[in-house]
C-alpha cells in the first residue's frame, strides 16, 4: 500500500525536485505552498508524512509544525523539516516544535526515501493503534494525547558504547533529564535490555569487533525491546550504516561530536513517540478486557462464550476428544435481592465467580451468562467427571454461608447445575448448550439444590 507524503515548500522548483524524487518511489504526493493551505490539507485529509520548509513567508515551518503537533487530529502525523539551515541550534528548535528529523538542502536522496520509508512504516504502526482505540470508544484519546510529551517519571534510557570517554560524555549530558545505564559490548546490551525497562536504546557505531546493526537487529527480535525506540550515535563516515539502520527500522540517529540539546530534543521525541503509541495499545487491551468481561465478577461474559465456545467444541469434534458443558444457577436469587438489596445481591454473585474458580482448572471456561446463571465449558473431560466437578461445586455452594456485604449477615445459598457432554456423531453447540439447559430445568423443577446430567 503506498503512501500519501505532503511536500510544503514556497519555492516552485525545490515542490516539483522533491515530488519528482518521492513519485519515482510510487508514493502519492500532495503539495502546499505555504504553512495554512499545509495545515489545511492535514486536517481534511489522509496525509502519512510531511516534508515540511522551513523558510517560508508569513508563517514559517516551525510554526506550522508547533501547530500540527498541537492539534490532536494531526500530532501524530511524521514531520520531517527540510531547510538550507545546518545550525545546531535550528536543529534543535525544530524537534522541540515536535518535528520527527531534520535534513538540510541539498538533500541526499537516499537518507531522504529511508527517512520518509521509515516514519511511514511507524506512523501506519500508530494509525493501526488509534483505529483500534477510537472504535473501542470512550477511551479519551484526545485527553490521552493532550498528556505532557514525556511526563512526570524520568525516562531510562540505555546507552550502548564501548568507548569509555565517549560514554561519560554522553552521561552528562543526560544528567538530570534521562537516567542512564550502561553497557560496553552487545551481549551485556542484550541481557540488560531484555531484564530492563527502557524508553529508549542509544546504540554507538563505533565498535572495534562487533556489528552495531547486528545488535539493533537482535534488541528488535526481542519480545521485551521489539517496541523500544532504538537511536544510533554515528560519525559522519558512518552514512552507510546509518542508512542501513533506518531500513532496519532503527528510529533515529544522532552524529558525533554530539550536541547536547539535539540530543536531549531527539529522546524526548523517540521516548513521546513510544508513551503515546503505549497508551493507545494499553488503552486498546483495557477496553477489549472490558468487552469480553463481567465487570461485577470479572469473569468471562456471554460475548466471549459464543465466539470461543465455537472454536472449543470444533476442536474437540476433530480430535474426537471429550467436552463437557455445566450451566449453574443460583437458586430463588430474586428472593436474595429482595432481602438484602442489590448490594447484597452483588456481593453474593462475586463469591459465586470465586468458588467457581477455586473449583475449576485454569483451562476451563467459566462465564458469567447473565443475570444469576453461568456457564462452565470443560475440555478434555467426560460428562461422568463434569458430574462428580458439579457435584463438588454444589456442596460448597450449599455447605458454606455467603457473606451479603458489610453490615449484614453471611446468608445460605444453593445452586442448581445442568452437565452436558459433547456427542461424536452430528452434534452442534446449539444441541449441546439445549442440552445442558434441559437439565438445568430439571435440577430446578426436582427441588433445587442438587445436579442434573443426561443419560449418556
Amino acid at each position: 500500500m503506498t503512501a500519501r507524503i505532503l511536500v510544503v515548500d514556497d519555492v516552485p522548483a525545490n515542490l516539483k525536485l522533491l515530488e519528482a524524487r518521492l513519485l519515482a518511489e510510487y508514493y502519492e504526493v500532495v503539495t502546499a505552498r505555504s504553512g495554512p493551505d499545509a495545515i489545511e490539507i492535514c486536517e481534511s485529509s489522509k496525509v502519512d508524512a510531511i516534508l515540511l520548509d522551513i523558510m517560508m513567508p508569513g508563517m514559517d515551518g516551525f510554526e506550522v509544525c508547533s501547530r500540527l503537533k498541537a492539534d490532536p487530529a494531526t500530532m501524530h502525523i511524521p514531520v520531517v523539516m527540510i531547510t538550507a539551515l545546518d545550525q545546531a541550534s535550528d536543529r534543535v528548535r525544530g524537534l522541540e516544535a515536535g518535528a520527527d528529523d531534520f535534513l538540510t538542502k541539498p538533500v541526499n536522496d537516499l537518507q531522504l526515501l529511508t527517512r520518509v520509508r521509515s516514519l511511514v512504516r511507524l506512523k501506519a504502526l500508530t494509525d493501526e493503534l488509534r483505529l483500534r482505540a477510537a472504535t473501542t470508544r470512550n477511551i479519551g484519546i484526545e485527553q490521552m494525547l493532550r498528556k505532557d510529551a514525556v511526563g512526570e517519571e524520568v525516562p531510562h534510557v540505555l546507552l550502548v558504547d564501548e568507548d569509555p570517554i565517549s560514554e561519560k560524555q554522553v552521561n552528562e549530558m543526560l544528567h538530570g533529564h534521562f537516567v542512564v545505564d550502561s553497557a560496553r559490548d552487545p551481549q551485556m546490551a542484550l541481557r540488560r535490555a531484555s531484564e530492563g525497562d527502557y524508553e529508549c536504546i542509544i546504540v554507538s557505531t563505533s565498535f572495534s569487533e562487533h556489528d552495531p546493526l547486528r545488535l539493533c537487529s537482535q534488541l528488535r527480535a526481542l519480545e521485551s525491546t521489539h517496541l523500544v525506540p532504538i537511536i544510533l550515535m554515528a560519525c559522519e563516515r558512518d552514512e552507510d550504516c546509518v542508512i542501513r539502520g533506518l531500513e532496519l527500522a532503527v528510529n533515529d540517529y544522532v552524529l558525533k561530536p554530539v550536541e547536547r540539546q539535539e540530543l536531549l530534543a531527539r529522546l524526548r521525541t523517540q521516548v513521546r513517540r513510544k508513551r503515546y503509541n503505549d497508551s493507545l495499545r494499553s488503552s486498546v487491551a483495557r477496553t477489549v478486557e472490558m468487552a469480553i468481561t463481567d465487570p461485577l465478577t470479572g469473569l468471562y461474559n456471554r460475548r466471549y462464550l459464543d465466539s470461543h465456545l465455537e472454536n472449543l467444541f470444533d476442536r474437540a469434534m476433530a480430535r474426537k476428544q471429550p467436552l463437557s458443558i455445566m450451566l449453574a444457577d443460583i437458586d430463588r436469587f430474586k428472593d436474595i435481592n429482595d432481602t438484602w438489596g442489590h448490594d447484597g445481591g452483588d456481593a453474593v454473585l462475586k463469591e459465586f465467580a470465586d468458588r467457581l474458580r477455586k473449583n475449576l482448572r485454569g483451562i476451563d471456561l467459566v462465564c458469567r451468562f447473565g443475570g444469576e446463571e453461568f456457564v462452565i465449558v470443560m475440555p478434555n473431560t467426560a460428562l461422568a467427571v463434569a458430574k462428580k466437578v458439579a457435584e463438588r461445586i454444589r456442596s460448597q455452594i450449599a455447605e458454606n454461608p455467603f457473606p451479603a456485604g458489610e453490615g449484614k449477615p453471611s446468608i445460605n445459598v444453593t445452586s442448581s447445575l445442568g452437565v452436558a457432554a459433547v456427542k461424536q456423531e452430528s452434534d452442534t453447540v446449539k444441541d449441546l448448550l439445549k442440552r445442558a439447559d434441559v437439565a438445568l430445568y430439571e435440577a430446578k423443577t426436582r427441588g433445587r439444590n442438587r445436579v442434573v446430567a443426561p443419560a449418556a
